[in-house]
């Protein structure tokens, strides 16, 4: 186990000093892991204070959530664990005035009994207190009855709900009231593609294989009500919608919040994917959904997975949706377009195409060749570059050899067509640093080929590519990039063609230089590029980069002729 801790025993304290070292707007109890708004108004000018929990381990939740709009304050117990009668009920006294005050509880037994008998406690004092209970995990409808569900993301929601209505002034049986019912508005449901790690206990809570995941999870690191076998992203989508959508009976013309929730080791990328199932889904099925959110909010440590959550939604509900809101991880808003806008992307002028000359088979059967080529090495080029660079190069290469064998039989009319039309697909369909080297080159030995090339046009056609890469980049001999490989070619190549050799048997002079200066990036520490973070760890590894020149020159040998 790898964590930035100090001392396990002490995780939650030292990190929620953390939290208001970083957030003015928040205080810390002296005694209590309590962590509330920074200056409250006297209490007895105090609205209705609402005040949420639980185990930490589910960061940016509790604590993120305090502030104008939203908690009064967030308890905090150890990783997983419900927090003490005794601290939740500090938050009631150092939050709450003579208005009272509301607990937002999920439905675990700990969190029910702790915030239950503070409520008590609270109320006895003089400080009227009331529970509401979330228990949105559908996941569990065929396992035990409603009332003794899991509370798991979509509490977030009922915390924003609660408190709107308790900044807008409402008694506290107003806004216990919203808030229950946005509880029994609210479906949830869970995936986990992995375990999490508790600091306390040093190990996953349970395993996985490479191709498992768990369906149904709750927050605390526990395995969910089933297992079963990776699918793609909308498969899944599919999965937690249905069983959310059946459970609150949603059909055609259902007006809902979506809630998007990382569970803390799930990167954006993957929770973007998932929205945009998520949305395309409730769409496709008539539904309205009036806003949306997607990050994380309410997590399990560093598990990967995600939960959605849906909220119906009235125009009352929307309006405390909506209401003012601040605190360190809650982003207003969450309003969306009525559907996906897609915009016509702007084309340059299509130039005419001209005739085919008589070149044009022998270039395009060279050009695929060489395509082929690079998608047959894709896998040896990802794994080069994963060595010592970023793992890309494979797949950027693959993708350049299908924008090539997608090209129209007229992008090999003349040889200046074929690398100016090389070029652009190069550009289009590869990202990186490769779309730019190798569009660039082409284009600049496009403009030095006449219709009709002799053997004197190639070879300086092929040193201005060279010459147009190290420009761009700003490379050079000995700096570990492809111009090792394409550089010794270049000059192969222009003096087999000056000595009087014909084009075959000067390209295969080209390939023999290529092979040594790829071969001699094995032992040069890379200057350029992400690899000149790696040093002398990326000795003994051949540039990717190399290689991939070296994979389609061997494929054009015997070509151009």
């Amino acid at each position: 186990m790898k964590k930035l801790i100090n001392d396990p025993r002490r995780v939650v304290r030292e990190m929620l000093e953390g939290l208001v070292d970083l957030n003015p707007a928040q205080a810390l109890l002296e005694a209590e892991d309590v962590i509330l708004r920074a200056g409250l108004p006297a209490p007895e000018q105090r609205p209705v204070a609402v005040i949420s929990g639980g185990g930490a381990g589910h960061e940016p939740a509790h604590a993120g959530y305090v502030g104008p709009g939203l908690l009064s304050a967030a308890v905090a117990g150890d990783v997983f664990t419900s927090p003490s009668v005794d601290a939740v009920l500090a938050g009631i006294r150092a939050a709450a005035g003579p208005r009272g005050a509301l607990l937002v509880v999920k439905n675990y037994t700990g969190d029910r009994l702790n915030f239950g008998l503070a409520a008590e406690l609270a109320t006895a004092e003089g400080i009227p207190t009331e529970i509401v209970v979330v228990a949105d995990d559908v996941a569990l409808r065929d396992t035990v009855e409603k009332s003794r569900r899991r509370g798991i993301a979509g509490t977030v929601l009922v915390h924003k709900i609660a408190g709107a209505a308790a900044a807008a002034g409402r008694p506290l049986a107003e806004v216990a009231q919203a808030a229950r019912d946005a509880a029994a508005a609210l479906g949830s449901m869970g995936v986990a593609l992995d375990a999490c790690t508790v600091p306390a206990a040093g190990e996953p809570g349970f395993t996985l294989a490479a191709d498992e995941i768990e369906l149904g999870l709750g927050i605390h690191g526990e395995q969910g009500v089933r297992r079963g076998a990776l699918q793609p992203a909308d498969r899944l989508v599919d999965a937690l919608l249905g069983a959310i959508t059946a459970d609150l009976g949603l059909g055609a013309g259902a007006r809902v919040a979506l809630l998007v929730n990382g569970l803390g080791g799930t990167p954006p990328m993957e929770l973007a994917i998932v929205a945009r199932g998520a949305l395309a889904w409730l769409r496709g099925r008539k539904m309205v959904v009036e806003r949306a959110w997607a990050g994380n909010y309410l997590t399990a440590l560093e598990m990967p997975g995600c939960s959605l959550s849906l909220m119906v939604v009235d125009d009352a509900r929307l309006a405390l949706l909506d209401a003012a809101g601040e605190a360190p991880a809650w982003l207003a808003g969450g309003r969306i377009a009525a559907e996906r806008r897609i915009i016509p992307s702007p084309a340059a002028e299509a130039a005419p195409t001209p005739a085919a000359g008589p070149l044009a088979p022998v270039l395009r059967a060279a050009i695929l060749s060489a395509a082929a080529a690079l998608e047959g090495q894709e896998a040896e080029l990802t794994r080069l570059d994963s060595q010592a660079g970023d793992g890309d190069l494979g797949i950027s290469m693959a993708r350049g050899a299908a924008a090539i064998r997608a090209l129209p039989d007229g992008a090999f009319a003349t040889p200046s067509v074929a690398l100016q039309q090389l070029g652009e697909a190069l550009r289009r369909a590869i990202g990186g640093s490769s779309g730019p080297f190798y569009a660039t080159a082409l284009l600049r030995a496009a403009r030095h080929l006449p219709d009709s090339p002799a053997a004197p046009d190639w070879a300086q056609a092929f040193a201005q590519a060279v010459a147009a890469i190290g420009a761009l980049g700003g490379a050079k001999l000995g700096d570990r990039t492809m111009l090792d490989a394409l550089h010794p070619a270049a000059e192969a190549f222009s003096r087999a063609v000056s000595g009087g050799q014909a084009l075959p048997a000067a390209w295969a002079e080209a390939v023999r230089a290529a092979e040594a200066g790829a071969e001699a990036t094995r032992g040069m520490r890379p200057r350029l590029g992400r690899a000149a973070y790696l040093g002398e760890r990326a000795l003994g590894v051949p540039d990717a980069g190399a290689v991939a020149a070296l994979v389609w020159m061997r494929a054009l040998s015997g070509a151009p002729r």
